[in-house]
């Protein structure tokens, strides 16, 4: 989640510097993404990691890292550095914490999948999954996971929790 909920995920050069930031990471630390969201405030995901591996802290610790590092000349906020930040070499662009939840089965991958290639409509930033440019909805309709119509009407029981 971006700091303070600022909404600027989806700025280009977030967008290349997150890019960018996942291919290295991936490079030294494997992981497969099976769904991914970005919405211009947070974004979800689901990774698959190499066998014993369970290590998402690193991951995203230096995946917000380098995009940082990358963004900071255009997104740092001075004013926003307090003791804290400067303690833990925090920059202003990410909230230090993320959440993370171990997929049971099939049928929870399958409701985390939904939740997530619907997460852009439930905040109001589209009408249908569809128009969201910016997530791995458009890959599975290609695989013929979903249809391209699919979050219209009657996903509302989707649109709840977060």
């Amino acid at each position: 989640m971006a700091y303070r909920r600022q909404a600027i995920l989806c700025d280009e050069p977030v967008r290349e510097a997150l890019r960018k930031a996942i291919a290295t990471t991936r490079a030294k630390w494997p992981f497969t993404i099976d769904a991914w969201v970005l919405l211009p405030d947070h974004l979800h995901t689901i990774w698959a990691l190499p066998a014993d591996d369970a290590d998402f802290a690193t991951r995203w610790s230096v995946i917000k890292r380098q995009v940082s590092v990358v963004c900071r000349d255009t997104y740092r906020r001075a004013e926003w550095i307090n003791a804290s930040k400067q303690k833990h070499r925090e920059s202003t662009l990410w909230q230090r914490r993320y959440w993370e939840h171990q997929i049971r089965d099939e049928t929870d991958f399958a409701r985390h999948m939904d939740y997530i290639h619907y997460n852009p409509v439930k905040h109001g930033y589209c009408q249908r999954v569809s128009e969201w440019p910016y997530s791995t909805f458009h890959r599975y309709v290609k695989d013929g996971v979903y249809s391209m119509d699919w979050g219209g009407d009657g996903v509302d029981d989707l649109a709840t929790g977060e």
